[in-house]
C-alpha cells in the first residue's frame, strides 16, 4: 500500500479540500482548487495522488513553467519516494519511462496521445499555458477520454471563475494560508520616470534606498523588473552595490544555478523578470517590483508576485513594494484581490493577527 512520506497535518480547510479532490478522482470529475498563494495546495494533492496511484491510474502533474516543475519534483520525490516519477521539461536530463506519475511542463504534453488517466494542472493561469490554444489542445490530446482534469490556481481565469460559480465545474476555495496569517498587502511607492532614470544610467533613489535596507536586514529579496531590457540596464548599476546582488532571466544560461544559489542563501537579492513570479519558495523574503505600472504586471502577475512573501510558518510576514510612475488599474485590482481574500479568511475566523514589516 502506498503511503505518502509526509509527517505534517492538514488544516481543516485543507482537509476538506483534500477530501473533495479525492472524491473527484474516484468519480472522474473535473475539479477546481482555488487556493491562495502559500495555502499549501501541494500538500492538499497528496491524498488525491495516493488515491490515483492505488487505482492504478497514469497520472500527469503538469505546470507551464520549468521552475515550478523542478520545485514540485523535489517535494513529490520526497513524499512519494517509493513511486517512480518521470520529470520532463525542455532541458531535463531524464528520458520518459513508463511510471505511475509523470511530472512535466505543459509543452511536454505534445509528446503524448490518449495516455493519461487523470491530469493535475498547477498554475493553470500562467504563461505560456494561459490563452495558448496549442497547449490546451495538447492537454486534451494527452489525456484519455473521459480523464478528469484538476485545475490548481490562486488566480483563476474569468472562464474558470464563471464555471465554478455557475456549477459547471466542482471545486473548493482556500482563502487562507496554511499557517493562518493574512496575505501580505501591496504598498505603492512613486519613483517618477524610472525608464528615464535607467536610460541616464541612474538608480531611482527610493529603489536604491530599499536595496540598501534589504542588504542590512538579513532577509533575502526578489526585485522584479518588466523586461530583459530593463534587467540589462539595471544589472551594471546594482552589481556595483554588492556582490550578493545577482540578476537572472529566462535566457540566462546560468539560470538554474543562480536560482539554486538563491535557495541556498548564497545570493541576498535576486533581480529577475517574471519567470520567478511562481513556484520558488524562500522562507524570509521580501519583494519589490520596479515598474509595477508596466503592462506585463497585470492583476494575476502582481498577486502571484506578492504570494512569494510570507509563505513559511516561521516567517509569515514581509513587505511587497510596488515602485511605479503612476498607479494602474491592474495594480488597484491586485490590491483589492488580496484584501478581498484576507476579508474572506477573516469571515471564516481563521486568520491570526500579523504585523507586516513597514518600509519608510
Amino acid at each position: 500500500m502506498i503511503r505518502p512520506q509526509w509527517k505534517g497535518e492538514l488544516t481543516s480547510l485543507q482537509q476538506h479540500a483534500a477530501e473533495q479532490l479525492v472524491a473527484a478522482v474516484r468519480k472522474k470529475e473535473n475539479f477546481l482548487l482555488w487556493a491562495v498563494c502559500g495555502s499549501g495546495k501541494t500538500e492538499v494533492l497528496y491524498p488525491a495522488i495516493t488515491e490515483a496511484i492505488r487505482e492504478g491510474l497514469r497520472i500527469a502533474i503538469v505546470a507551464p513553467r520549468t521552475d515550478v516543475v523542478i520545485e514540485l519534483s523535489k517535494r513529490l520525490k520526497r513524499v512519494f519516494a517509493e513511486v517512480p516519477i518521470n520529470l520532463l521539461y525542455g532541458e531535463s536530463p531524464e528520458h520518459f519511462h513508463p511510471a505511475p506519475i509523470t511530472l512535466a511542463t505543459t509543452h511536454q504534453l505534445l509528446h503524448f496521445y490518449d495516455y493519461f488517466d487523470c491530469v493535475f494542472i498547477d498554475e493553470v493561469d500562467a504563461f505560456p499555458f494561459h490563452n495558448n490554444d496549442m497547449l490546451h489542445y495538447a492537454l486534451h490530446q494527452a489525456a484519455k477520454t473521459p480523464a478528469p482534469h484538476f485545475y490548481l490556481t490562486a488566480t483563476p481565469s474569468k472562464t474558470l471563475k464563471s464555471d465554478y460559480r455557475h456549477g459547471k465545474i466542482k471545486g473548493v476555495r482556500i482563502p487562507i494560508r496554511f499557517h493562518g496569517h493574512p496575505l501580505p498587502t501591496l504598498r505603492f511607492k512613486w519613483i517618477g520616470s524610472w525608464k528615464k532614470q535607467l536610460n541616464s544610467k541612474r538608480l531611482p533613489k527610493r529603489l536604491k534606498d530599499w536595496m540598501n535596507q534589504q542588504l542590512k536586514s538579513g532577509r533575502q529579496a526578489f526585485l522584479f523588473v518588466p523586461s530583459i531590457e530593463t534587467l540589462e540596464q539595471l544589472d551594471p548599476l546594482v552589481s556595483k552595490m554588492n556582490h550578493l546582488i545577482v540578476s537572472v532571466h529566462a535566457d540566462d544560461p546560468e539560470r538554474h544555478q543562480k536560482v539554486e544559489a538563491f535557495r541556498q542563501g548564497e545570493i541576498r537579492l535576486l533581480v529577475t523578470t517574471t519567470i520567478l513570479e511562481r513556484g520558488v519558495t524562500i522562507p524570509a523574503l521580501d519583494v519589490a517590483i520596479l515598474g509595477a505600472d508596466a503592462v506585463i504586471f497585470d492583476e494575476r502577475a502582481l498577486v502571484q508576485i506578492a504570494g512569494r512573501v510570507g509563505r513559511a510558518a516561521d516567517y509569515p510576514d514581509g513587505s511587497v513594494i510596488l515602485f511605479h510612475h503612476g498607479i494602474t488599474r491592474q495594480m488597484q485590482r491586485a490590491k483589492q484581490h488580496i484584501e478581498n481574500m484576507n476579508r474572506l479568511a477573516f469571515d471564516k475566523n481563521s486568520v491570526k493577527a500579523s504585523k507586516n514589516k513597514k518600509f519608510p
